[in-house]
Parts: C-alpha cells; structure tokens; sequence
C-alpha cells in the first residue's frame, strides 16, 4: 500500500465510488461477497487498491494545509513543485491557539513582540503527494486556504 486503507467510516461513505471501482473489474455484489467469504485476502488487497486510489485523488487536488497545536499554526500551500509555510508561534505559553479564544488573542496580537511568523518555502525531497500524505499523517488537515491567504495578505502588505 502507497498510503494506508480508508476506515470503515470512510469507506461507508464512498459506498457507491467502491461499488463502480468493483463494477469497473467486473465484481457484482454477489462476487463481491463470495470474495470476501473465500478469498479474504484478495477482498482485502481490494480494498487496499481502492484507498490508495481514492487517497491519490484528495492529495492531487490538495493545495492547502492546516495543522494547530497549543502555540502554534502551521499554514502550508501546496504547489506543483514545492511548499510554501506561514508558521506561527504564540510566546505567550498560556495561549492555546486551539481555542476560540487563543485565535482571538492571535489576531490582536499578530503584530507584536509575542507572535513570531515564520515564512518559507521548500522544493518536495519526494513525491508531492507522498509529501502532502506525510503531513496529513503528522496532524495536518484539508484546507480551503482562507487562513493561508488571509495571513499570507496581511504579511504581503
């Protein structure tokens, strides 16, 4: 497996994306589960074909990520060819920028001596998607890029 297998959640959700990826190699419903009763194994590779598959279409399209913790917020915008980063600190270790109210405190404060900003950029060491996936692995979620842009705005001004 490239990435690692969709959960049980996911997949109920993606119920009828698997039914035409079984239907593409010609499994019905009642192959399917004769498969899984008979051939555990090859249910199982699968499975596994069609998570990476679906994890290799979300990685493609994804251009923006997320990740927060206490004092910081990792802002990452995912080129064709490298990532770029917007990083920022809370030195104020009694902030918790995962609250509503730590993100109201960083959005008083942005500009002052208790905020560092880090920006940077980089060219992927690997493939963009594995790249992008080992982010995803660490914490980093989906984003729609609205707090990339809107940060990345400010410090351009």
């Amino acid at each position: 497996m490239k990435y690692k297998r969709l959960t049980k959640e996911q997949f109920e959700a993606l119920h009828q994306e698997f039914s035409n990826f079984l239907a593409t190699q010609s499994i019905d419903k009642a192959e399917w589960d004769s498969i899984k009763a008979n051939q555990p194994e090859v249910a199982e590779q699968e499975l596994d074909v069609f998570s990476d598959l679906i994890w290799e279409g979300v990685l493609t399209n994804a251009q923006y990520l997320e990740h927060f913790s206490k004092n910081h917020i990792f802002l990452f915008h995912c080129q064709e060819k490298l990532i770029q980063s917007i990083v920022l600190k809370a030195l104020e270790s009694e902030v918790n920028l995962m609250e509503k109210e730590g993100l109201q405190w960083l959005s008083d404060n942005l500009f002052t001596d208790t905020v560092e900003i880090h920006l940077g950029k980089k060219e992927y060491q690997e493939e963009r998607n594995q790249a992008i996936f080992d982010l995803i692995k660490q914490g980093a979620i989906l984003s729609d890029g609205q707090l990339y842009l809107q940060i990345n705005g400010i410090i351009q001004s």
